[in-house]
């Protein structure tokens, strides 16, 4: 049986690369098609974010009442959330950092989008990855260890 130690450091490492295969190969792959349900992020959430120099008003009240890019995007993480569950019992603290990945990955999505100046200063590559002028390229959200893993962390110079 693995350490919990290691357990939570390969969780970390999971929820990462997971986080860079969803943005990359299913947010922006299938997000392209027009008629798929993952549209909503590049129709939806890139467009606004474009216009709002990186706020998306939809994330400053939390609801499921509205069917949304936020809404879906709870909706997504808590069917991750749920398909993991089942490997709680079996490896703990690995199915522990994916949970605190999770987490964590929301909150500074959602700050991020609310408060542009510190996503500038604290999660530099996503907000290069939104008005950087390369969408195809930091696919990272919460540490971009997988973009510098796959050469796709990609700076860029901002006019402020």
């Amino acid at each position: 049986m693995l350490t919990s130690v290691l357990q939570f450091f390969l969780g970390l490492l999971y929820a990462n690369a997971g986080e860079w295969l969803m943005h990359k190969y299913i947010l922006h792959g299938l997000g392209s098609k027009t008629h798929s349900f993952w549209s909503y992020h590049l129709n939806e959430h890139h467009a606004v974010c474009v216009r709002h120099r990186m706020i998306d008003p939809g994330y400053q009240k939390i609801t499921l009442k509205t069917w949304n890019t936020q809404s879906k995007e709870l909706v997504v993480l808590a069917s991750i959330v749920l398909l993991h569950m089942p490997l709680f019992w079996i490896f703990p603290a690995f199915i522990s950092a994916v949970y605190v990945s999770l987490a964590l990955y929301y909150y500074n999505h959602r700050k991020a989008h609310l408060e542009p100046v510190w996503a500038k200063r604290h999660l530099r590559w996503h907000y290069e990855h939104h008005l950087g002028g390369n969408i195809s390229a930091n696919w990272c959200v919460t540490w971009p260890l997988f973009d510098y893993l796959l050469k796709t962390r990609v700076k860029s110079k901002i006019q402020d």
